[in-house]
Parts: structure tokens; sequence; C-alpha cells
């Protein structure tokens, strides 16, 4: 088998040293390269490929088109949408996900954001380092706030996990049914945006969620609460959530994610909102997460080699 990796898995030399060598005593190709996302360049490097592997960088629809032998696209991240995922379906090729990896990592993040925006951290440095005091900014605490989960799914159950260990209640919206012990009720996403101090997103971007946050569901938010995006920035309607933050009608907001994959263009409406935190895309970027990452999406490889794919998508 020829396998290609597209870029890299923010793993050490060592790591991807011993995956190539178990590879070639296995009789197969390992070739890694370094990212780009030209589609002509991508077709060039997975012509004769039976295996793709890449992390979250756009695959292009010319590359399945060029490559003929293609068999397995094996992803090392969590979503998909960056993936021409019906037409590899329509193709035969499998696709295989690193599920997983980053529920610990993400869900952390989550309430570091949480925390911050409670306690005006970014206002009060920015004072704090042009000689000002925290008069008039006095925050709030994590303990007894309403958290609302969009998306239970195992990041959401962990923020849950955490939040309750924090003496939060924990409400949450999803599509399927949820039983956990961190989550208090299971309620409609309406429910959830007039309840919760606290939204924290974890859905997958579909054609379903895609704007799903939009002007409406800002306007049934407290004033007084904020949004945390760390799933897909396309989720939520960008120029709506910029609104709501310049008008104050929520509280403030943390995005990690965007429409498109950093760098953002500096006219970008929400780096120019009041009260928003803004990191690009980091949620999943742990030095412990990238080494399980990279152990998921090899593990992928070996038992798709053995005849047998997990992590399907």
């Amino acid at each position: 088998m020829k396998i290609v990796l597209l870029e890299g898995l923010g793993v050490s030399d060592e790591v991807m040293e011993r995956h190539a060598r178990r590879l070639e005593a296995m009789g197969h190709t390992f070739t890694a390269f370094e990212k780009n996302t030209d589609p002509n360049v991508q077709a060039d490097r997975c012509r004769d490929a039976d295996v793709v592997m890449l992390a979250n960088m756009p695959l292009a629809l010319s590359v399945l088109e060029a490559a003929g032998s293609l068999k397995l696209i094996d992803v090392a991240f969590t979503g998909v949408d960056h993936i021409p995922v019906a037409e590899a379906k329509r193709r035969g090729i499998g696709v295989s996900n690193a599920s997983g990896y980053a529920t610990q990592a993400v869900a952390e993040l989550c309430i570091g954001f949480m925390i911050q925006l409670l306690r005006n951290v970014e206002e009060t440095q920015r004072r704090c380092r042009n000689g000002g005091t925290k008069d008039g900014l006095i925050g709030n605490l994590l303990h007894g706030k309403t958290v609302g989960i969009v998306g239970a799914g195992a990041i959401g159950k962990r923020v849950a996990e955490l939040c309750r260990a924090f003496g939060c209640s924990v409400i949450a919206f999803s599509r399927s049914a949820v039983s956990h012990s961190a989550i208090d009720r299971q309620v409609s996403l309406e429910e959830l945006l007039r309840e919760a101090d606290i939204v924290s997103l974890h859905c997958p971007l579909t054609e379903d969620t895609r704007g799903m946050i939009g002007e409406a569901q800002l306007g049934l938010m407290k004033r007084s609460a904020v949004l945390i995006n760390t799933a897909r920035g396309a989720v939520t309607d960008t120029k709506a959530l910029a609104r709501a933050l310049n008008e104050g009608l929520i509280a403030g907001a943390a995005c990690d994610v965007f429409e498109t994959e950093p760098p953002i263009a500096a006219d970008h409406p929400l780096l120019h909102c009041p009260n928003t935190i803004v990191t690009p895309h980091i949620a999943f970027a742990s030095a412990e997460s990238m080494e399980q990452r990279a152990e998921i999406v090899f593990e992928n490889l070996y038992s798709w080699l053995d005849g047998k794919q997990v992590n399907a998508v």
C-alpha cells in the first residue's frame, strides 16, 4: 500500500519515525509531506495513494478525482467538514477520524473561557498594564451558574462534568436522548438559551447546525449571559453575534473557531467586539492531545490494513 501523510501531526520526529519503520516493515510505503493547501499539489501527491492521512487541512475534491487508487482517508481530527465525505462515500472510500483525542483539552479551555469572561480578565489585564485598577469591573463566580451545553457528545459531557465540579447546574440540548450524571435536564434549544448563564457550543457542523445560533436565538439569551464556541465557527451567524455583542444584547463571548481556519482577516467583525475573547483554534492543541491524536490515527490505519475499519465516519 502507498500511504501519504499530507501535513504534520504536531508530534516528535521520533514518533513519526517509529510509525514509518513499522509500516515499511509491513511492506508498505509511507511518505510525509509538509502542509500545502494547493489542490494541484495535493492531487499530485495523492495520485497513486491507497491511503491519505491528514489533520484539519481542507482536502480538495479534485484529490479524490485524481487518486484513482484511494481506499481510505484517515483524518487526525474529530470534525470532517473539511473532507468531501459524500463524494468519498460515493466512490467507496472509507473515512475514519480521531474522535476523542481532544476531549479533555477542549473541555479545559471552555472552563478557562468561562472564568475569564465572568471575571473580566481581558479588560482588567488591559487596565493593569496601563496603570489602571479593577474599579467597576467586579466579576462573578462560575459557582452557582446555569451552563447550557449545546451538543452533548463526549466533549459536551466532559464540559458538563467539569462545570458540576465548580458547583454549576447543567442543562443540555441534543437531538438524541441524553442520560448523564452531570446533566440535570435535557431541554429544547429555546429553553436552554433562555435559562443559561453560559451557553457552550459542542455540536458538529452539518447542514442542520449551520447558522443555528442566529439573531433570533441570541435574542432569547439573557443580557448577562455569555456564549462560548469551541465547535465550528459557522454554527453561529457571525454578523448576528457581533451585533449582539456590540449592542449589549449578551454580555460576552469566547470564540476559538471561525468560518475559516486562521489567520483571520483583520476586519473580521468578532475581532472588534467588546468583552470578546478570540483565539486561533487552540482548543485541541495541547502536547498531550497531539500525542494521543497521532496514536489514534495510526491505530486507525493499522486496523484498516488488518481488514477492520475503526472510527468510521
